[in-house]
């Protein structure tokens, strides 16, 4: 089938690129438009008691919440200074009626002393705004805040924007230009990393040709995803740099594979790439599916972060293996054997030895296999000492929430937080909310709220407002949404009896959201697991015709993602990587982020398991020696891997230079966790797996050997006109019948 896709893609080349050509130009046009499209939410889970407190507060009372806080301070000028009341007058008086609801200033009369004194800093150089905007949701209360966003500046008065809606929209938007400038920041680095690898222009062109192509099919098929989702801005994030960094992996395996093929004597393009097809084409096809899966696994949250990441992150890598599959055989049947025209005459030799066949297990990869399957305990003791050393972090994992403090210090929304809560008198001060529905007694109330103040960690209880079937309760708290004393504190709520009469009685507030998406990610991870680990077992038996490699893989790939995951904690909650990245540790980290680390980097994980194992398997089926078949398998593929592994670190870092927390840890988080997948799982764990395991490797039960000479699709196994330069063994033959040699 690959072989003929191949040969068809090389008839129509020229109409396979003049449709690519037809897709760039309308991707141009309006799938860079994506951006004013997506949400800038999506974190709460929309099923949780915490949300449907939140709906039910606003069907019973309106929403009258604070959306946006604005701070005015000035280092010269007091708050009763004419010049600060002018502009601070001004500024309110002029915010537009159709967008804001209601903004409260201290200069507003019928205000109470205490109500005045709680908007003015205790040093009376500055005030805060609290304002109410109008929408029926959240994502138009956020059109008004952008409506509303250049009226907020009291002109010479310093002006912080903060709130729920101002650090969610300087987050997204930090997170739009970010990507921007990480992808600007990536493409030339890799043009000069792929013509060293190549050794010559045209070479490293192909590839970076596939990774530009990705990156305006992400925008197009995540601005289609809209119409049908909500898609919020770090799943363009994550989608987008990862596409480009699997497309530029999937070109680099093609175009190698292709060089190789193209190098055999009496090799025309036309059979080089239906055999490339056949072979390195079936598995980018395997491995693409592979990484799908990963992203479905995000599909069993329901948080909409995580769900929309899930389905872009699919429906990219299903647009980067068309990329990959039909149009990059189409550039190279275009280019031929001048693929390997304009050479530099430094890496030449490099680009050489890439490109040639090998016939035998030789050189730095094989004799490093080798060494390994000497000492198979020693190294998969010791390695697998360390990985688990790393991983053993993640049991002082302490969870949080995204916030102003995964903002940069110098950050608009940042500041005007930390002002609120440093120079306020009521600053610090979080809220729960208690919404509750049925015939109850104004007493009853009364002492179901003294019974709330008396919980451990409550500041203040009361009943805030009340109509015919419903009521308000407000519980204050000191200190972060994130602290351990507050989650208690949500929970102890939660557990209080009820006042008489009352029939419902639902938690909310932001410190509830933080409860709720915690227990929501703990629920879904199992089932995630579950189905990503059970789909790439499935997938990587029909690739290998084995049930042995598929569950060493499993079993490796978490290995080396317990040391990844370990890492970030280490680093970004403890704040070991604080100084060298240039952050400000927190002390918590949100799930949310690890989720996304673990499923993604297994996704990649398994990619390079398929690319190293086929040719393995490829070699083994060809000469049936096992120990000979893992040389020559990691020679063949340890090189290419260790590139692929580098470009896609070079795509990670990009992303994690980004002064946004968030980005900061996907981006190294996925970069850390390339890197010791690529060096000491793929180079030592694998290797002296294998050759402990021995022929054990290839064990299929007859009756799945049976099924998967029916069904199995594995690299190198289609038919292929050239003559055979050594005995092929049979795949029933290939476990049973030949020799080890040890």
């Amino acid at each position: 089938m690959f072989a003929g896709l191949g040969r068809f893609t090389y008839r129509r080349r020229i109409w396979v690129l003049a449709a690519t050509a037809l897709f760039i130009a309308f991707a141009l046009s309006w799938g860079t438009g994506l951006f004013s499209a997506v949400s800038h939410g999506g974190f709460e889970d929309p099923g949780s008691e915490s949300t449907r407190a939140g709906e039910l507060l606003e069907d019973e009372f309106g929403h009258d919440a604070v959306d946006v806080i604005a701070v005015y301070s000035s280092s010269e000028l007091k708050v009763d200074n004419p010049v600060f009341v002018a502009n601070v007058r001004k500024t309110v008086e002029g915010l537009p009626k159709d967008k804001v609801a209601s903004a409260t200033s201290y200069l507003d009369k019928g205000l109470s002393d205490r109500e005045r004194g709680a908007l003015i800093s205790e040093d009376k150089m500055a005030t805060y705004v609290p304002i109410t905007l109008k929408g029926e949701t959240k994502d138009d209360r956020m059109a008004s805040y952008k409506a509303i966003a250049d009226d907020l500046d009291a002109g010479p008065l310093d002006t912080y924007v903060g709130g729920n809606l101002g650090v969610g929209k300087e987050i997204s938007d930090r997170a739009e230009s970010d990507v921007v400038t990480a992808e600007m920041i990536s493409l030339p680095m890799l043009l000069v990393l792929l013509v060293v690898i190549f050794g010559g222009v045209v070479a490293a062109l192909m590839p970076l040709a596939v990774g530009g192509l990705a990156i305006l099919g992400s925008l197009t098929m995540l601005r289609a995803l809209t119409y049908l989702t909500e898609v919020s801005v770090f799943a363009v994030n994550v989608a987008t740099l990862l596409g480009l960094g699997l497309a530029i992996d999937y070109g680099l395996f093609m175009v190698n594979r292709f060089r190789e093929e193209s190098a055999r004597d009496g090799a025309d393009t036309r059979e080089a790439i239906a055999r490339t097809l056949a072979t390195a084409g079936r598995t980018v096809a395997f491995s693409g599916v592979t990484v799908m899966i990963a992203f479905a696994g995000l599909l069993f949250f329901p948080q909409p972060i995580l769900r929309s990441i899930g389905l872009g992150g699919i429906a990219v890598v299903l647009f980067d293996m068309l990329a990959a599959l039909v149009v990059l055989p189409a550039l190279l049947a275009v280019v031929g054997h001048r693929i390997d025209a304009l050479q530099l005459r430094l890496f030449r030799p490099r680009a050489a030895a890439t490109a040639a066949p090998v016939a035998t297990g030789t050189g730095a990869w094989a004799r490093l296999a080798h060494s390994v399957m000497r000492r198979p305990s020693l190294y998969l003791a010791s390695v697998g000492g360390v990985l688990l050393a790393f991983a053993s972090a993640l049991v002082f994992t302490h969870v949080g929430s995204t916030d102003q403090r995964y903002l940069p210090e110098d950050s608009n929304s940042r500041i005007a937080t930390d002002t609120l809560r440093n120079d306020f008198p009521a600053g610090g001060v979080g809220q729960i909310d208690v919404v509750l529905t049925g015939d109850m007694a104004k007493k009853g109330l009364e002492d179901y709220a003294d019974r709330l103040n008396d919980l451990p960690g409550a500041v203040n209880a009361e009943v805030s407002r009340t109509d015919d079937d419903a009521a308000h309760v407000t519980v204050a708290y000191k200190g972060e949404t994130d602290d351990p004393e507050t989650a208690d504190l949500v929970d102890d709520v939660r557990a209080e009896t009820p006042p008489e009469g009352a029939d419902q009685v639902l938690v909310g507030g932001a410190a509830a959201v933080q409860n709720d998406n915690i227990d929501a990610i703990v629920n879904a991870v199992p089932w995630t697991l579950v189905f990503v680990m059970a789909i790439t077992i499935v997938l990587l038996f029909l690739a290998f015709g084995s049930v042995v490699l598929p569950i060493k893989a499993i079993v490796m790939g978490f290995l080396s993602l317990g040391a990844s995951l370990g890492v970030v904690i280490w680093g970004f909650q403890d704040g070991h990587l604080a100084g060298l990245l240039g952050f400000d540790a927190v002390g918590t980290i949100d799930p949310t982020y690890l989720v996304l680390i673990l499923i993604v980097a297994f996704g990649l994980a398994m990619d390079y398991e398929l690319f190293l194992l086929s040719r393995v398997r490829e070699e083994y089926l060809r000469t049936g020696d096992n120990t000979h078949s893992v040389a020559v398998g990691l020679q063949r593929t340890g090189g290419i891997i260790t590139s692929a592994a580098m470009l896609l670190v070079v795509v990670m870092v990009a992303m994690g230079s980004s002064a946004l927390l968030s980005l900061k840890i996907i981006g190294i988080g996925l970069a850390v966790a390339v890197i010791v997948d690529a060096t000491l799982v793929r180079a030592l764990l694998v290797p002296a797996g294998m050759r402990l395991l021995g022929r054990a490797n290839w064990w299929l039960p007859r009756p799945l050997r049976w099924l998967h000479d029916r069904i199995g699709i594995s690299e190198g196994e289609e038919s292929d006109p050239r003559p055979q330069t050594a005995p092929v063994v049979s795949r029933a033959d290939s476990a049973d019948n030949r020799t080890i040699r040890r």
